[in-house]
């Protein structure tokens, strides 16, 4: 009860891509393909020939198999409980939901590119998104938010990346798109908030300007 009170973006999501992959599993396989594309996977001529452009956001929400699933969602948890209740809720669902779509168009724009035209689905992109994100917040939080540092992050992202790219099957460009655009997106929308202190010194009256982050306003 207590990380859905102070996280429940995070809590949410985990359990909108939970149920969504025992629904897929249960009417016909989360592995089996052309299932995976009747429920919305990313098929690049069917976005780009039919004009079937939902496949960007829903593709984001499907999983092939469960190590994919839980993989994506523990990495979601851990860095979900740290960035929302520094970012909020709002700017936390729209690293996460933009990020993952910016993970998505970098993914189409490589199969155009490429001539592939391979199924995908997945919430990495998305993740890798918060992951991102992170890594801009701690920046603007002098180095440190909760436990992470940029170099913890900063490793975290690489060995995640050297790992999808020593796997096969893995769409390493929505990983990398995700990555950047979470970072982005975080420059844009997340500006600590900043408070005037008022000091007295003798006769004259200074202004003493100091950053502060939302967590320590509350």
């Amino acid at each position: 009860m207590e990380e859905i009170k102070k996280e429940p973006v995070t809590v949410l999501l985990i359990l909108i891509n939970t149920l969504i992959f025992l629904v897929v599993e249960f009417t016909g396989g989360s592995e089996n393909g052309q299932h995976m594309l009747e429920c919305g996977a990313a098929y690049a001529p069917l976005i780009l020939e039919q004009g079937q452009w939902y496949r960007m956001f829903s593709s984001m929400f499907l999983h092939f198999g469960a190590p994919h699933l839980i993989n994506n969602m523990l990495v979601l948890f851990v860095l979900g409980q740290r960035l929302e209740p520094v970012t909020g809720k709002i700017k936390f669902f729209l690293i996460y939901i933009f990020g993952g779509l910016g993970g998505n168009m970098l993914s189409l724009f490589f199969d155009m590119y490429a001539g592939n035209a391979s199924l995908s689905a997945g919430a990495s992109g998305a993740v890798f998104a918060v992951m991102g994100g992170m890594i801009y917040v701690i920046i603007r939080h002098r180095g440190r938010v909760a436990d992470l540092t940029v170099r913890q992050m900063l490793i975290m992202a690489a060995f995640s990346l050297y790992f999808g790219f020593a796997s096969e099957g893995v769409d390493n460009v929505a990983h990398i798109g995700g990555l950047l655009s979470g970072f982005l997106i975080a420059v844009i929308l997340y500006h600590p908030r900043k408070i005037w202190k008022t000091v007295l010194t003798g006769s004259a009256l200074k202004r003493d300007v100091s950053t502060v982050c939302l967590s320590d306003l509350f």
